[in-house]
């Protein structure tokens, strides 16, 4: 039945839940990373595109749904599709997790505003009057219009005026309208560049800024003539996502999860150089030869060519802290423990800090933290290096502040932890937590 019924292509009934379930809990973490303002783009091509709707209604919101914008990637038509039809697009969803969060829009065009007749009010351009509604739906709009200068009326057009009567009589007495020298003609609004309110209008919906082939050719450039990804993202499409959802003059920070060729960063810094912004980036790719051998050395070589100041660093992702036991890995440094919970409790890197002796791991927003961990301490008057005991805590680096200590155990009281400032947190349990 499989076979002949449904056909080969069903063979595996559970394609879409695969996905679907690869996809759920990534979007689920992604959502948590976004800041209230914050707004995630998820390109997707028309095999995932409705199951994709469907999930990003659920785990952000049907509310925060933004707009479902279409790519025009392909230049050229494809002549060799079997069904007779090019695929020249891709899909783009846009959400939100607050109110707070929409697209810029796009720049609108100044090029049309002038000044020919020396208008004391400065440029300004000429404008459509015309209104949307018939008679019968919108008879407020539908009236002959006078010219109170010349006496001259203009008969109403079928689709009546823009403005109520009274709102085009405000307009005649602010001299806002193009009065045409034939009856015949039709007045048109004078619309001042000072009076815009917003220097964006709306953007698309059907973005054909860029193509995949541009894109092809630019990292094909980048890597002196070799063909090594396929189906990159153009420059200039990130550079729009980009525009759309940061501002330049705030250190905004872009996440791409599936980094791929890295065109991403290459937009973020070409963005920066543009306008002066500040933007910052984080680029993840799961694939080791990818990352190394695409996707950092496209940023590197294109530093180097352009000469920008930008920096970055490559990181790999270390062993969890944790086996599936829930216990602490023995493989697990002191180091790599440390750095954990200094971050946890003060939102900062270790390795940023000054350099302190162990057990204090560092200080920030006075807040101190120490870390009793795999016997650090070796002195033989305290009774285990892991335990916080009274005798320990007179051993510690001295704080005069906050003070967070993990250990495996507490033997202070808590009217003694109060007094003296501490919070302890036991290890593994308030670390796994964390």
């Amino acid at each position: 039945w499989l076979g002949k019924t449904v056909g080969a292509e069903a063979e595996d009934l559970t394609r879409h839940d695969k996905w679907l379930c690869m996809m759920y809990p990534r979007l689920a973490l992604l959502r948590q990373f976004l800041r209230e303002d914050g707004v995630i783009f998820v390109s997707i091509d028309d095999n995932e595109a409705t199951n994709l709707r469907l999930l990003m209604d659920e785990v952000f919101g049907r509310n925060n749904f933004l707009a479902q914008l279409i790519w025009k990637r392909r230049q050229n038509v494809d002549s060799r599709a079997k069904n007779g039809v090019s695929s020249d697009h891709e899909y783009l969803l846009v959400y939100k997790i607050s109110e707070k969060g929409r697209l810029r829009g796009q720049d609108k065009d100044l090029s049309k505003y002038s000044n020919p007749d020396n208008d004391p009010k400065g440029p300004w351009a000429s404008d459509n009057l015309l209104g949307l509604a018939t008679k019968e739906q919108r008879p407020n709009l539908h009236y002959d219009l006078l010219n109170p200068r010349t006496g001259i009326v203009y008969k109403c057009p079928e689709v009546g005026w823009r403005y109520s009567r009274e709102t085009m009589a405000k307009l005649i007495d602010e001299n806002k309208i193009i009065w045409p020298v034939k009856q015949t003609g039709r007045p048109r609004f004078r619309r001042y560049l000072s009076d815009l309110t917003d220097e964006f209008t709306g953007l698309s919906s059907v973005l054909n800024t860029a193509f995949n082939t541009q894109a092809t050719a630019e990292l094909k450039q980048i890597f002196d003539g070799k063909d090594i990804f396929d189906f990159p993202k153009p420059i200039d499409l990130l550079k729009l996502l980009i525009q759309q959802a940061t501002i330049a003059d705030e250190r905004e920070i872009i996440l791409d999860c599936f980094a791929g060729s890295g065109t991403t960063a290459h937009a973020v810094m070409a963005l920066n150089a543009e306008d002066g912004g500040q933007r910052k980036c984080i680029l993840v790719e799961m694939d080791a030869h990818i990352a190394q051998n695409i996707t950092a050395e496209r940023v590197r070589r294109v530093i180097a060519r352009e000469g920008w100041g930008d920096g970055f660093e490559y990181c790999e992702l270390g062993e969890t802290l944790f086996d599936p036991s829930g216990d602490i890995r023995s493989s697990v440094s002191y180091a790599d423990l440390a750095a954990h919970v200094f971050f946890v409790e003060t939102g900062r890197v270790r390795g940023q800090m000054a350099a302190t002796t162990p057990p204090l791991v560092g200080v920030a927003n006075d807040t101190a933290v120490y870390l009793l961990y795999n016997g650090v301490l070796k002195d033989k008057a305290v009774n285990s290096g892991n335990v916080l005991t009274p005798a320990l805590l007179a051993s510690l680096p001295p704080h005069l502040g906050r003070k967070v200590i993990y250990g495996t155990a507490c033997r202070l009281s808590a009217a003694r932890l109060q007094a003296e400032n501490i919070t302890f947190r036991q290890i593994p349990y308030d670390v796994r937590q964390a």
